[in-house]
């Protein structure tokens, strides 16, 4: 019997992950940041970036550096370039998943969060004993970006376009918190559903 649980956190983008994630990482929650993974990958002169200048040569310098928001910039609003951009780079992605579980699971963890943006588009849902997803009003989502990466309102519904709907999540997962009123309701609402996973799942919830 598997003696662990795997929680993937994921959602629409803007929609407050970061708090989500963090109230997990503060009630005993071995958290796997697949933006961090994904900056791993994707370091200067890795086998990734190799494979990804393949396609996207205009996106890096002689000494296989990406620049990531000029990657961003080709990528959304342009379905069949960012198909081909998570076709190249979810499988080292989900390798180094992989291992951190693996590390995870070797040193005692009992419970892990795959704080995961594209949860679904790199398929490891199935990964996941359970699936959480933020949403939140596409307008505060869109406040938030702006502020957050410096961009333009244009830029944002930009990446809107290539991302998924909120009933989507709505469907795919088994907990949805909606994150329109403030930190403390969010909080609120990710205590009450890490109580419900810890009393769903038979995993002791200390380290051996």
């Amino acid at each position: 019997m598997k003696n662990y649980c795997i929680v993937g956190l994921t959602g629409q983008s803007g929609a407050g992950k970061t708090t989500v994630s963090n109230c997990f990482l503060e009630n005993g929650f071995f958290v796997v940041n697949c933006d961090i993974v994904s900056r791993e990958v994707t370091e200067k002169g890795s086998k990734c970036n190799k494979k990804l200048s393949e396609h996207f040569p205009e996106c890096f310098d002689s000494e296989l550096t990406l620049d990531r928001k000029k990657l961003a910039s080709c990528v959304f609003g342009n379905s069949e370039k960012l198909s081909l951009l998570n076709e190249t780079i979810f499988p080292f992605i989900i390798d180094n998943i992989n291992n951190k579980i693996d590390n995870a699971v070797l040193i005692g963890e009992k419970f892990i969060l795959l704080d995961a943006p594209t949860l679904f588009e790199a398929k490891i849902e199935n990964t996941c004993d359970y699936i959480v997803s933020v949403v939140a009003n596409k307008n505060v989502r869109a406040e938030r970006i702006c502020k957050r990466d410096n961009l333009s309102e244009n830029e944002v519904f930009k990446r809107f376009s290539s991302q998924n709907t909120e009933e989507f999540f709505r469907e795919k997962s088994d907990f949805v918190i909606e994150n329109d009123e403030g930190i403390e309701s969010v909080v609120f609402q990710t205590i009450s559903i890490i109580n419900k996973i810890k009393e769903l799942s038979d995993v002791p919830q200390t380290k051996e």
